[in-house]
């Protein structure tokens, strides 16, 4: 279907009949149940009676309305259905053919029949996680809740179904009214992108329907007494938990589980026993004394091990009754603080020990289509890239994304978002977003309430910033507050992701928001100002993540490609929204083109992007690790962004199609856990160690030739190395006897293992960028003279042979894992050489794909060794290698 046939469907209201069963089960059926809604009956409200009260009462006739699955915005129920198709909208412009459609700001129905055999002394309640933006919801008939109570994209409520359900056919239904960022508390993307045409309206969380005895109980909140790590240590748990009473009885209940532990740990029993009246709510807290504990760690400094813990909730009658139980919960045994330094900056500190944040901003999908496999693939990205964070600006996502995270050792750093309705603050005159009034109040306490309460037995829990590029005021500050009291939140809140300001209630933010968000060069990193290597910089980036080619021709048409490297100074579609400073690539264009010299064709534009993509990720990474305990330590760095909504051309470190780019392995190379690094501004080389355990001796080789592979110096240094700390070694000689272009590698050797640690090629202009910090503004620093790669154009041309050396047989994950060598066999550097894994049956390029190392440049007469895993056959795999000065070349595994 093409897209003017999906606009008649949309608006005739053409789907499929969903068939139901005659006889269905119960949703739920037994105390303790809790069940999503399996799947939504989704129409606009243009197309459907307006008689809500008549329209929730089973039998209503929907064979007619879109079937989708249990939780999605319109959009997605839309795609779902086979109205749309994503490929296509996301083609050139075409997304922009949707903007103006009126069904997309109208209410949007979801409707649901299921069964129920309700009995005495059973309560049913319905539990929502948020509806963007508000919304009405009707059962049988009845409207039990109001846009005005149901508002909010995190607005979680619980609502008493027990007097409105019926014995047999129910019926849900939930008028979802459009969004508008700027008046709604939403789930918005400010400049990152196009809006979607629904703005994210709709049921985009589950729906779930609980059955419960007289009396039921909250999910687990977790408190632990460990600070940090000791041999065979106790720690003690506290467990809480709320119960409520919804009889007109007074009940004896007890709160009766267990402590699932690791293997090693031993947990006590869960047990307590209280009275409630009639109508009572009470928190109950049960501490349970946990043996030989086993500490969750971050990915690249331990295990993640995870306790589990269930309960029931049982009535004192005759056979001991269940009448609630919790579902299974994981927790891990972490400590997690922040504290502000005496230079105004924010350090955090896991389990006693310094934690250098080195992270990137998350972004979901544009049309919010959770799907966990996804998440977790981004998650094995991040963690080979050495990330450690993720931070999530307004985009809490699902309890699974949290749950991965916990198992993954990967730490999230949560908050609000800027820019809209969130930040509608008297004093900030920045941004458009309604200001805020008393209503709005109650609807910050529900988000921050539920939010809370989903993050906070997670280990992989960093922080929460209650604001990003603004502060809240005092009134919303204590909202949040008290929210996160009564939750139990023992991780650090954050009053914003910048330095403009801050309640007294929380203190300064130590966080710094100076960009930059478009290109800077390398050297800006080794700085002193802006956005520079030191303190903690919460979002920034050289606005770089050009997807290869492969990617490019998915989404953009001949005449978008011609656009973007024959007119550099134009807009593009697939960069920001239109009305962002980030709508063109003009700044980026410039540099590259006064670095590397103007395109010849789309090929050499998209070549000359990774190497400086890959430039400009690397030099952030090492500055922020090279400084981690400077003088004024750079404490964190989050990268702006991790990944993209849809095709995009920039702030990414992998392509919406999960193809690693230049970007990618800047990050890789510059996050290694032992490491030596280039500063391009003293010259010097750094020494870098992430581990808590590595250490001893080492030994740095510094080499550098010219292009011609002509030595110009060659150095090996001798040191020693120490946990978690950084060090200068040495002045990097021969420098200034460049002429026009120079190859500098570092190789980091553990002597006793006899083994290299980190390999770095670096290439080199005689002259460095110059910065013009005085005009800096908030989202560049200006450059008033490029470094020169010019040279590049015109290197000799080099042989490398290449073939596939090793293959292991797949795994029962179905995953191949195979070594590439690599020898150049001529007299000069073989320059930025690209791996890419082909499926040779669709021509396709594999992903995801995990290569040890890639855009590699390899001496004269060098060999080396890369591997790659990813999930399928070799057999079918072919892997190109290609090059700055080298001919491509199709490789084949051996039969």
């Amino acid at each position: 279907m093409n897209l003017s046939q999906a606009l008649s469907a949309l608006f005739v209201g053409l789907a499929g009949v969903h068939a139901a069963s005659n006889n269905p089960p119960p949703l739920v059926s037994s105390p303790g149940d809790i069940t999503v809604i399996p799947g939504w009956s989704l129409q606009s409200s243009i197309h459907a009676p307006n008689d809500m009260p008549r329209l929730s009462q089973p039998g209503v006739d929907v064979s007619t309305w879109h079937r989708v699955g249990p939780r999605g915005t319109v959009m997605a129920g839309l795609l779902q259905a086979g109205v749309f198709d994503d490929t296509e909208l996301f083609y050139s412009d075409n997304l922009n053919q949707l903007a103006s459609e009126t069904i997309f700001r109208s209410p949007w129905l979801y409707r649901e029949e299921f069964t129920l055999n309700p009995s005495d002394n059973q309560y049913f309640t319905l539990h929502t996680h948020g509806i963007t933006s508000k919304a009405e919801i009707y059962v049988n008939g009845e409207r039990i809740a109001t846009s005005d109570e149901q508002q909010g994209s995190y607005g979680g409520h619980k609502y008493n179904l027990t007097d409105h359900v019926h014995d047999g056919t129910n019926c849900l239904l939930i008028r979802a009214y459009p969004t508008n960022y700027l008046r709604d508390f939403a789930l918005g993307f400010v400049d990152w992108n196009p809006y979607p045409s629904d703005n994210g309206t709709g049921v985009w969380r589950n729906v779930e329907i609980s059955q419960t005895g007289p009396a039921s109980m909250s999910p687990f909140r977790v408190i632990t007494d460990f600070t940090k790590p000791g041999q065979n240590q106790k720690v003690n748990v506290t467990l809480k938990t709320d119960l409520v009473n919804h009889s007109q009885n007074t009940v004896q209940v007890s709160v009766n589980g267990t402590i699932i532990p690791p293997t090693g740990s031993k947990a006590g029993p869960i047990l307590r026993s209280v009275e409630l009246k009639p109508g009572e709510s009470r928190t109950v807290s049960v501490e349970v004394s946990v043996e030989n504990a086993s500490i969750w760690w971050p990915a690249r400094w331990g295990a993640q091990p995870l306790y589990t813990v269930q309960a029931n909730l049982l009535l004192h009658n005759k056979t001991m009754t269940i009448s609630d139980k919790t579902q299974a919960q994981q927790f891990g045994i972490r400590q997690v603080s922040s504290y502000v330094n005496q230079h105004n900056d924010t350090a955090f500190v896991v389990n006693g020990q310094q934690f250098q944040v080195m992270g990137a901003g998350y972004g979901p999908d544009m049309f919010m289509r959770f799907d966990e496999g996804r998440v977790e693939k981004i998650f094995q990205y991040m963690l080979d890239m050495g990330l450690n964070t993720v931070r999530l600006e307004g985009k809490q996502e699902h309890p699974e994304l949290y749950e991965l995270a916990d198992r993954m050792g990967m730490m999230v750093l949560a908050g609000w978002e800027c820019c809209d309705k969130w930040e509608g603050w008297e004093y900030n005159n920045d941004a458009q977003g309604v200001k805020w009034g008393k209503s709005d109040y109650p609807i910050a306490q529900a988000a921050m309430l539920h939010e809370a309460e989903m993050m906070q037995a997670h280990p992989s829990m960093l922080g929460f910033l209650v604001g990003s590029d603004y502060w809240p005021n005092d009134r919303a500050t204590e909202v949040y507050l008290d929210a996160m009291k009564a939750m139990d939140w023992k991780n650090p809140i954050i009053a914003s992701a910048s330095k403009r300001g801050y309640p007294k209630a929380l203190g300064p933010s130590g966080m710094k928001m100076d960009g930059p968000y478009d290109w800077v060069p390398p050297n800006y990193w080794y700085g002193d100002q802006e956005g520079a290597a030191f303190g903690f910089g919460s979002e920034l980036g050289a606005g770089v993540g050009t997807p290869e080619m492969g990617s490019l021709k998915k989404f953009m048409s001949d005449s978008d490609l011609d656009t973007m490297w024959k007119k550099p100074n134009s807009s593009l579609f697939h960069m920001s929204r239109y009305d962002s400073q980030f709508f063109d690539r003009s700044i980026y264009n410039e540099a590259l083109f006064g670095r590397y010299g103007k395109a010849t064709d789309l090929e050499d534009y998209v070549l000359k992007c990774q190497m400086a993509d890959y430039e400009a990720t690397r030099a952030q990474y090492e500055a922020y690790s090279a400084k981690q305990n400077a003088s004024r330590p750079a404490t964190g760095s989050i990268y702006w962004m991790l990944n993209s909504a849809w095709p995009n051309l920039h702030w990414q470190l992998f392509d919406y199609y999960l193809s690693p780019i230049g970007a990618y392995f800047g990050t890789k190379v510059g996050n290694r856990l032992e490491h030596v690094a280039y500063d391009y501004e003293s010259e010097n080389v750094w020494l870098i160690n992430h581990s808590l355990d590595l250490q001893g001796d080492r030994e740095v080789s510094i080499d550098l030739i010219d292009a011609n592979g002509k030595t110009i110096s060659g150095t090996k240094v001798k040191t020693t190395t120490v946990p978690n700390s950084s060090k200068e070694l040495q002045k990097v000689t021969g420098i200034d006897k460049i002429q026009d272009i120079a190859f500098l590698r570092l190789v980091l050797r553990d002597t006793k293992a006899k083994r290299d640690i980190s390999r770095n090629v670096y290439w080199l202009s005689p002259k460095n960028d110059v910065l013009n910090w005085d005009e800096s503004t908030w989202y560049t620093t200006p450059v008033t003279d490029y470094a020169d790669y010019k040279k590049l154009e015109s290197l000799p041309s080099a042989t490398v042979k290449a073939t596939v050396q090793t293959v292991n047989a797949q795994t029962k994950d179905g995953w191949t894992y195979a070594d590439v060598q690599l020898e150049n066999k001529s007299k000069v550097p073989a320059v930025f050489l690209r791996l890419n894994a082909i499926n040779s049956s669709n021509s396709a390029e594999v992903t995801p794909v995990f290569w040890s190392d890639n855009y590699v440049t390899l001496w004269p007469n060098e060999k080396l060794r890369l591997s790659v895993g990813f999930e399928g056959d070799i057999k079918q795999t072919v892997i190109e290698v290609s090059g700055r000065n080298v001919k491509k070349q199709s490789l084949k595994s051996p039969k």
